[in-house]
């Protein structure tokens, strides 16, 4: 170690390290460059082909250039290490000479030995540097060998005609001009040769047909499947929590809430348990990549917060997690490009090359941030493996948006669309939108005994609103709207603040700032009112809220907002109109639970107010937002939703044999008939399939909505046929198979009947004033809309 002394002299501290660490260290270099060599240059033997020379290299098999490359770099580093120790020694000298002088003698036994160190490492990295320029030798001349031996199998690295592989040529030619655009076609073995491109477009991809030179035993041999292990319910979440990571404020967030709710999971485990009567279920292996918390997408969630920011996401990524845990499934979480990449097998590069090995998941749940990280990185195996995916999505991908060239062609295309997936493989934060699965999360379940304590310990004139940061207070007309309330009640904030006070919050609101989640459950514990000030949307609050006892008041919308009229929407992948800040509160909860007024008519509001007080609410949160019900949901979707494997749905016009349908007695609907055959492997099961033709210009969303049921995507196929419709007793006078969103459905005008070309657009969403829209709908069980009856 160095030190300066007060007069400036540089003073070398004696390093307590001895000279035989040191010798283990040189004789761990040798050792090293030892096996290093030996590695390199026998995967390149190891490599041949019978009858092939010993030093002919085989263009598929890597090694030469990276071998190269790495004894340049050992070289190199060895030499720098030699500067250095050079360094140390001359002031390790310099140091014994000084001391010397002092005890007027000097022990030259050291300097030799010193002297004889430097030899050895300057020795090996002489050597290591004459090992490269050897290796480097070898390899340039087998490389001409193989251009010799090449010549006799030229006729066998031409692009082959065959009408399989319709795209070789062009790909060959291609891999021609672009091969070195990215260095992962080098990492997989091509060299810039004919047989390289083919070896590579025949085994790693797989556009052109495999060449029968080729030795197939490695490529042929089929990766032996893992054996299925079952699925057991978890009550300990403390590796979850481990697996969760930690170093952003997001995370620490998320790990609390899991902690917290620890015991409600495991009870609900235990409950569903008991409801599956002990049937079998495998283990999944899963990879979580919350992609918006990366810091390739931004992550500006994490620094807000401790800010007031919103959590909405972070309460739903970290219920996604514990379900996925209880119910027993192989986890791994990522929240990092280079965790992802290492994670899915991603070759060095830029991302062109498919993954180096199969995908080691079953199921991938992640954002739309996380799905664009992969398709930049997984080159064609995106492709190959997006039906694994899930994308957690809060409001929705509507399928005239997720078909690329439709939303194309169409107006649809957004920055968020045109994935051409499933739409089920999105899964949204509420029951909103039948196209897509809806995922949700949950809030804190009481029981008995607190909700009694809460109902003695309500306020009966107090109020909390529903905005953290200040910008939510600068709502237009709010005073007025405030200043009706604070004549009836005492309102209550949670808005975020440094050191002074909001000047966005009127003084005769108490503040009591930014919160922590234990703290602001007991303050909604002590309120009576819950108030919206139209923003943020759809987020868990409201329903964490009347999860307390209170009553939760927002406005209505007029005109509703969406992506034509509203900043927020636009850009989003939807085109669905919202008639207040929380239509699930409004359309799935209601009074006495749920007010929603007209904030510009100030009669109403206060004739809600005064009624608002005189009421007494139980505390209520819906079975689908309760611990069980999440892991009920989940279960369903793992054990059922297989997008990979699930048989494509009829051609259009199709018949099937022996018409599946009956039309109902009433004749308005139509009915799976008892004594079809149902179809194999469909879910939601066929026979709660309830078929109605919507009136002009109603979305079948809306349609099966008015008939107390569910849209269901699912059985779009099912209606797709001219059966269908003559047993619903529709006059078509012709019939013709088109892309369009809407159908199939029925044009009055025409007397034409129209059916689904596109299977992936099919949709539950859209309507037309020219069309009667042929809807599928289906029950559901009670409190959980997701699930039908029999889906479970």
């Amino acid at each position: 170690m160095i030190t300066v002394n007060p007069d400036g002299k540089i003073m070398v501290r004696r390093c307590l390290v001895t000279l035989r660490p040191f010798r283990l260290f040189v004789l761990g270099i040798g050792f090293f460059s030892l096996c290093f060599l030996m590695t390199s240059l026998g995967g390149q033997f190891s490599a041949r082909r019978p009858g092939d020379s010993p030093f002919t290299v085989r263009t598929e098999v890597m090694g030469g250039p990276e071998s190269r490359g790495v004894l340049r770099k050992m070289s190199d580093l060895l030499e720098l290490m030699v500067k250095r120790m050079d360094t140390l020694a001359r002031l390790e000298n310099s140091s014994e000479l000084h001391r010397a002088a002092g005890d007027r003698h000097f022990p030259v036994d050291r300097l030799p030995a010193g002297a004889g160190l430097m030899e050895r490492i300057q020795a090996i990295a002489q050597n290591v540097s004459d090992i490269a320029a050897k290796v480097d030798q070898i390899l340039r001349h087998s490389l001409l060998l193989h251009g010799k031996v090449s010549e006799g199998r030229r006729d066998q690295c031409e692009a082959p005609s065959d009408p399989k592989f319709p795209d070789c040529s062009g790909k060959v030619e291609w891999m021609r001009a672009r091969w070195t655009s990215d260095p992962c076609y080098a990492f997989f073995g091509v060299d810039g040769t004919e047989c390289s491109f083919l070896v590579y477009l025949s085994e790693v991809e797989w556009f052109c047909p495999p060449l029968p030179w080729r030795n197939r035993t490695a490529t042929q041999r089929a990766r032996k499947p893992l054996p299925k292990v079952q699925a057991v319910f978890r009550s300990n979440l403390s590796h979850l929590l481990e697996l969760m990571g930690s170093g952003k404020e997001s995370l620490i967030f998320m790990k609390k809430r899991t902690k917290r709710l620890t015991a409600q999971w495991a009870l609900a485990a235990q409950r569903l348990a008991q409801k599956l009567g002990g049937a079998r279920r495998d283990q999944k292996q899963v990879l979580v990549h919350i992609g918006f918390l990366t810091e390739e997408s931004g992550d500006v969630f994490s620094p807000r917060v401790l800010k007031g920011g919103p959590l909405g996401e972070m309460v739903q990524w970290a219920d996604i997690l514990a379900a996925l845990y209880v119910l027993g499934h192989g986890l791994r979480v990522t929240v990092s490009l280079k965790e992802l990449q290492s994670n899915l097998g991603v070759p060095p590069g830029r991302g062109n090359c498919p993954l180096t090995m199969p995908l080691p998941f079953d199921l991938i749940y992640t954002d739309y941030h996380g799905l664009q990280q992969m398709k930049q990185h997984m080159g064609l195996s995106f492709k190959k493996y997006r039906c694994r995916i899930r994308v957690i999505d809060t409001f929705g991908t509507e399928p005239a948006y997720n078909h690329e060239e439709y939303a194309t062609l169409h107006g649809y295309r957004t920055n968020w669309g045109y994935w051409n997936l499933n739409p089920k493989q999105f899964m949204t934060m509420f029951p909103h939108t039948p196209d897509n699965s809806f995922m949700g999360f949950v809030s804190e379940e009481l029981n008995e005994t607190e909700k009694q304590l809460i109902k003695g310990g309500k306020a009966s004139n107090m109020a909390v609103v529903y905005g953290k940061e200040a910008s939510i207070w600068k709502l237009q007309g709010k005073e007025k709207f405030l200043s009706i309330l604070n004549k009836y009640m005492e309102i209550h904030g949670t808005v975020y603040y440094e050191s002074q006070r909001p000047p966005e919050v009127p003084a005769f609101v108490k503040n009591h700032g930014l919160l922590p989640q234990p703290e602001f459950q007991q303050l909604l514990r002590k309120a009576k009112l819950f108030i919206g000030f139209g923003f943020p949307y759809e987020g868990p609050a409201p329903l964490e809220a009347i999860a307390n006892g209170c009553v939760f008041l927002q406005s209505r919308f007029s005109p509703p907002h969406s992506s034509l009229n509203h900043e927020f929407f636009r850009g989003k992948p939807t085109s669905r109109e919202v008639f207040s800040q929380h239509p699930y509160a409004e359309s799935f909860i209601g009074k006495p639970h749920v007010w929603t007024v007209d904030y510009n008519n100030s009669e109403e509001l206060e004739a809600a107010i005064k009624t608002i007080v005189r009421t007494q609410v139980d505390p209520y949160l819906p079975y689908e937002y309760t611990c069980e019900g999440m892991l009920e949901r989940v279960h369903a979707y793992i054990q059922h939703q297989d997008f990979c494997a699930a048989p494509g749905p009829a051609p259009p016009g199709a018949r099937a044999p022996e018409s599946p349908f009956i039309l109902a007695p009433n004749a308005t609907h139509l009915k799976w008939a008892r004594n079809a055959s149902l179809a194999p492997g469909a879910w939601p099961p066929a026979h709660s399939l309830r078929a109605w033709l919507a009136a002009a210009g109603r979305a079948c969303t809306d349609a099966c909505l008015d008939h107390g049921l569910i849209c269901e995507p699912s059985f779009f196929p099912f209606l797709n046929s001219q059966d269908a419709f003559r047993t619903l007793q529709v006059p078509c006078d012709g019939t013709e198979s088109e892309m369009n969103h809407l159908y199939p459905a029925f044009a009055q005008l025409g007397q034409e009947c129209f059916l689904q070309k596109e299977p992936l657009l099919f949709s539950c969403a859209g309507s037309s004033s020219k069309y009667r829209r042929l809807c599928p709908c289906r029950d559901f069980r009670k409190g959980q809309v997701a699930l039908c009856q029999d889906c479970l």
